[in-house]
């Protein structure tokens, strides 16, 4: 499964350490295609502080409003570690595809994201309404 970007990839510091973390954990045969779509991810991310990324770049936990452009729907999801994951309640975890697709986007960029079928989805970002960063929530 590749993403295909038109933009640069900005995490912080600290979300690559514990990401770093997340693929050491759950770097298993279950999870190998997820884990090293979230490699790939960050092996190609510029790497910022925390209180230096912009406010509409999305980040772990930040709540991220994205539109798949063919569908024409709307969605607003919050983007989390694995263990914090629960679709019911809107929290996506950074090893889903949509996941690691949406980590280090900001606003108006777009991203394709492959489905299972060999179709892929367009997804721009609309808004990110909450940034952990931005409000200087930093233990998050």
């Amino acid at each position: 499964m590749t993403l295909t970007h038109d933009h640069p990839l900005i995490v912080t510091d600290t979300d690559l350490q514990r990401l770093e973390r997340v693929v050491e954990q759950y770097g298993t045969a279950r999870n190998a295609e997820l884990v090293e779509q979230l490699e790939s991810e960050l092996a190609r991310a510029v790497v910022t502080s925390p209180t230096a990324i912009p406010r509409d770049v999305v980040t772990m936990n930040s709540t991220v409003v994205f539109e798949d452009e063919e569908a024409g729907e709307t969605r607003e999801v919050t983007l989390v570690y694995p263990k914090d994951a629960n679709s019911d309640s809107g929290r996506i975890s950074v090893l889903a595809p949509v996941g690691s697709a949406l980590i280090g986007l900001s606003v108006g960029q777009t991203v394709e994201w492959p489905l299972p079928n060999g179709r892929t989805r367009r997804l721009r970002i609309v808004a990110v309404p909450y940034q952990p960063e931005a409000a200087g929530h930093f233990h998050l």
